[in-house]
C-alpha cells in the first residue's frame, strides 16, 4: 500500500473527508498536503508512513469497553464488549449506577444478545431494564482484574423541548437584537441588561413573545476593541461590559461610586459615550471598570466578610462554576494587570511566557498573590448572571412563551481564556471556517479552533454538555450558530489560506441526542442556524430532532424559476426573518447600499462582476414586489417598478407582515428596520475597513416606542401571527 493509501485510511479513521461537493456542485478532491496538516493537528505523526499506521494504531487503540454510549428512551441499551475470543463469559458481571440513584445489577452470561468475536467483532450483551433519561454510569467488572471497565450510558429523548405555546402551534414573534446597539439615557454609552429589561417589557406588551440576543459570551475586557460577539474569549461565560452598573446592588451602598458617577466630568464622559454613533468600547470599558471594582469592595466589607446570605449565594454560584470560573477570572484578572503594564497586549499569546498557559506555576502564584482582583472578576460574573435572569424572570412575569433567546457562537477565539485553559479538548493548529462560495470566493476563516471529535468522545461529550449548560442559563430558546458544525466543521490547518481546508466530521446523531436531552432539562428550544450549502443527510436529522430551520426571506428561492417561496410554505418548524446580523438592513438591500459600500471598500475588484450583482438586487426586487403584490400585502400606494420603488416605511411594513403570515413557528424582526436604518451592524469579509459590531440603533428605546408607525406595526405582526389580519 503506498502512502496516499494510508494517508486516506488513517484520514477515514480520523474522520477528515479527503472530498467535498461545492457550492457549484462540483466533487472537489482535498489536496493530500492539507489531510497530512489536519493528522498533525490532530496529534498524528505523519512524517512517514510507519509513524503515520504506527501513530494511527495508538490512537484508535480497541477499549474493551468504549468511554460512552447515548441511546434514546426506548431503545435497546446494547453494551459491547471487545474482548477476545478466550475469554471466558462467567468471568464478567456488571453494575449500573443510574443518575436517579438506582444501583442495578447482572451477570453477563444471561444477557447477551450478539458473540461476533470469531469474525472480529464484539460480545454484546442488553441492559434490559428502561432507562430514565439522564447520565448513567455502567461497570462492567472482570474477575482477577482489579478495576472495573467504565461507560458513561446517556439516555436521551428523541427531539428538543418545545414551549406549550409553540406545541399548541402558537405563532410567535420577536426582534433579534444586538444587545450593544440599544440607546437609552440611562446606559453608559452601549445597550446593557437594564435596556434589555426595558426591551422585554415594550415587546412583551405589544403581543411579543421573545426577545433574541446577539452572543453575549465573555470578550476580553482588557482588549475591548476586540468586540466581535462571534469570536469570545470564553463560550461559558458573560460579557461583563453589559452589566447595568447603577443596578447593582451594591452601588446604591456605595458613597464612593455615587461621587465618582455623580461628577461633572464623569456625567460628561457617560453622555458623550452616550451620543456617539458607534460604540466606543475603550471609553465603556474604561468607565464601567473605574466604577465596578468598588462595588466589589462594598460587596466584601458588607457581605464577604460577614458571610450574609447575599455572601453565600455569591460562593455557592463559585462553587458551581468550578475549574472553569476559576480560569476565566484569573485570565481576566491577569490580562488587566498586563494590560496596566503595557500596551498591546490582545490576548494570552502576548502574555510573558510564564503565563501563556493556565497550569504554570506562576499563574497559580499570581492567583495566589492576586486573590482580590480574580474574585472581583468572578463577582461580576455572579453579577452578570443575576442581571440576565431578572430578565428572564420579568419575561416570564410578562407572560412571554419563551422570553430571551440566546445564540450560541461556532467557537472561541484562539486568544482567549478557554484556549489558554484548554486540556485538549480544542485543536489549536487548525481553524474552523467555510470553504469558498459564491458570495466568499476566497472561503472563510474564522480563527477559531475546533473542538476535536475524538476528545469529545473520550470524556463523554462533558466540553459539549457544559457548553449547552452554560447557554441555556435564564432563556427559553438557545440558537446554535452554523449548526451543520454538529455534523461537520470545515478546518483550514494553522497559516493556510481558507481554501486548503476540509470537512471533518463529528457524531452528529450523539450530539443532536444530548441537544434533545439539556434542552428538555433546561426547558429550552432550539433553532439551528442552517443556511449555506446544506447535506440533504442533516436536514432530516435537525428536523426529526425537534431543531427550528432558519428561513430568511431573501435567499428562500425556487429552483425552479428562482422566485420567492410563499413565507406560507415555509416548515412550521422555523424561525423565518428578512435580515440577520450578517446581512445589510431591509432599507440597505433594497438600495444596494451593501453593494455600494463593498465597492467602496475595495471587496469588489471586478467591475463586471459587480455590475451582476446589481443587476440581479434589481431582478430580486421585482420578484419580491409581485410576489408581495400577488399574496395581497402590497398597499395601493406603493409602485409596482422595482426601479422606481424606494423602501419606504409603508413597503418595509408591508414586507414583515407578508412574512408574519407565513407557516413558521418563530418569525424574528429587527428594530433597525423598524427605524428604517441602512448602515449595516457587519460587513462579513471585513476587518479594518468598517466598524463592525459597533453602530448603535437612530433613537432610544423610549422614543422608538412612542412611534406610532412602531406601534402599528407591532400590532400588525400580531394579528397576522395569530391569523386575524386580512
Amino acid at each position: 500500500m503506498n502512502i496516499e493509501s494510508h494517508i486516506k485510511q488513517v484520514a477515514d479513521r480520523a474522520g477528515i473527508s479527503d472530498h467535498y461537493v461545492s457550492a457549484w456542485g462540483e466533487d472537489t478532491a482535498v489536496d493530500s498536503s492539507t489531510i497530512i496538516k489536519l493528522l498533525f493537528a490532530l496529534g498524528y505523526d505523519a512524517n512517514s508512513k510507519e509513524s503515520l499506521v504506527k501513530s494511527a494504531d495508538k490512537k484508535h487503540k480497541t477499549e474493551v469497553l468504549e468511554p460512552v454510549l447515548v441511546v434514546q428512551k426506548g431503545q435497546a441499551v446494547e453494551v459491547a464488549l471487545n474482548l477476545g475470543v478466550s475469554a471466558r463469559e462467567s468471568d464478567f458481571s456488571w453494575q449500573l449506577n443510574t443518575e436517579q440513584g438506582e444501583v442495578l445489577e447482572g451477570y453477563l452470561q444471561s444477557q447477551i444478545v450478539r458473540d461476533e468475536r470469531a469474525e472480529g467483532g464484539a460480545l454484546v450483551f442488553s441492559i434490559s431494564t428502561e432507562l430514565g433519561f439522564g447520565y448513567h454510569e455502567l461497570l462492567v467488572k472482570r474477575k482477577r482484574r482489579k478495576s472495573p471497565y467504565k461507560m458513561t450510558i446517556i439516555c436521551t429523548p428523541e427531539s428538543c423541548f418545545k414551549q406549550e405555546a409553540l406545541q399548541n402551534g402558537k405563532k410567535l414573534w420577536g426582534p433579534s437584537v444586538q444587545l450593544y446597539t440599544l440607546r437609552t439615557q440611562h446606559n453608559w454609552g452601549m445597550g446593557d441588561f437594564g435596556d434589555l429589561k426595558q426591551l422585554v417589557a415594550e415587546i412583551a406588551s405589544r403581543g411579543g413573545d421573545f426577545v433574541g440576543l446577539n452572543p453575549v459570551h465573555a470578550l476580553f475586557p482588557s482588549n475591548p476593541e476586540a468586540a466581535s460577539p462571534y469570536s469570545p474569549s470564553s463560550r461559558r461565560w458573560l460579557n461583563i461590559l453589559y452589566i447595568d452598573v447603577c443596578s447593582v446592588p451594591e452601588f446604591s451602598l456605595s458613597k464612593q461610586a455615587q461621587q465618582m458617577v455623580g461628577s461633572g466630568e464623569f456625567q460628561q464622559r457617560l453622555q458623550k459615550a452616550r451620543d456617539s454613533h458607534w460604540v466606543n468600547y475603550t471609553e465603556v470599558a474604561a468607565l464601567k471598570m473605574s466604577v465596578l471594582p468598588l462595588l466589589y469592595q462594598e460587596f466584601k466589607t458588607r457581605h464577604l466578610d460577614h458571610n450574609t446570605e447575599r455572601a453565600q449565594a455569591f460562593l455557592q454560584f463559585v462553587e458551581e462554576g468550578g475549574a472553569s470560573l476559576q480560569y476565566q477570572a484569573a485570565f481576566d484578572a491577569i490580562h488587566a494587570k498586563l494590560s496596566e503594564e503595557g500596551d498591546n497586549v490582545w490576548g494570552w499569546p502576548a502574555f510573558p511566557e510564564q503565563y501563556r498557559r493556565f497550569e504554570n506555576r506562576a499563574v497559580g502564584k499570581f492567583i495566589e498573590h492576586n486573590q482580590d482582583s480574580v474574585h472581583l472578576y468572578m463577582y461580576l460574573q455572579w453579577i452578570a448572571d443575576c442581571q440576565v435572569n431578572e430578565v428572564q424572570v420579568l419575561a416570564k412575569q410578562k407572560e412571554m412563551s419563551i422570553g430571551l433567546y440566546r445564540d450560541l457562537a461556532v467557537g472561541v477565539a484562539d486568544s482567549g481564556s478557554e484556549a489558554w485553559a484548554d486540556e485538549g479538548s480544542l485543536v489549536m493548529e487548525a481553524s474552523t471556517g467555510a470553504p469558498p462560495d459564491i458570495l466568499g470566493p476566497l472561503g472563510q476563516n474564522w480563527g477559531l479552533p475546533p473542538l476535536n471529535p475524538q476528545t469529545l468522545r473520550a470524556n463523554a461529550y462533558d466540553a459539549f454538555i457544559q457548553l449547552l449548560r452554560a447557554n441555556m442559563r435564564h432563556c427559553g430558546a438557545l440558537r446554535i450558530d452554523h449548526v451543520l458544525g454538529l455534523m461537520r466543521l470545515w478546518w483550514v490547518p494553522k497559516g493556510e489560506d481558507a481554501s486548503e481546508g476540509a470537512y471533518v466530521n463529528y457524531p452528529v446523531k450523539d450530539m443532536l441526542s444530548i441537544l434533545a436531552l439539556e434542552s428538555h432539562r433546561q426547558q429550552c428550544s432550539i433553532i439551528g442556524e442552517d443556511l449555506g450549502t446544506v447535506p440533504d443527510e442533516i436536514i432530516s436529522e435537525l428536523s426529526d430532532a425537534g431543531v427550528h430551520s432558519y428561513k430568511v426571506f431573501f435567499f428562500e428561492r425556487s429552483n425552479a424559476d428562482g422566485g420567492y417561496i410563499s413565507p406560507k410554505h415555509y416548515k412550521p418548524q422555523s424561525m423565518a426573518t428578512l435580515c440577520t446580523h450578517d446581512m445589510p438592513t431591509l432599507r440597505g438591500f433594497w438600495h444596494c447600499e451593501d453593494l455600494k459600500m463593498g465597492q467602496e471598500l475595495g471587496l469588489y475588484p471586478d467591475e463586471e462582476q459587480l455590475q451582476t450583482l446589481f443587476d440581479d438586487r434589481l431582478a430580486s426586487k421585482q420578484a419580491i414586489l409581485e410576489s408581495v403584490d400577488w399574496h395581497g400585502y402590497l398597499p395601493e400606494g406603493v409602485g409596482r417598478d422595482a426601479s422606481l420603488v424606494p423602501m419606504d416605511g409603508n413597503l418595509s411594513e408591508a414586507l414583515q407582515v407578508h412574512v408574519a403570515a407565513g407557516a413558521s413557528a418563530l418569525l424574528s424582526v429587527q428594530l433597525e428596520d423598524w427605524l428604517e436604518m441602512d448602515k449595516p451592524v457587519n460587513i462579513p469579509g471585513t476587518v479594518d475597513e468598517y466598524p463592525n459590531w459597533r453602530r448603535k440603533l437612530t433613537v432610544n428605546l423610549d422614543e422608538l416606542f412612542s412611534r406610532e408607525s412602531v406601534n402599528r406595526l407591532t400590532s400588525r405582526l400580531t394579528q397576522a401571527r395569530s391569523g386575524t389580519s386580512s
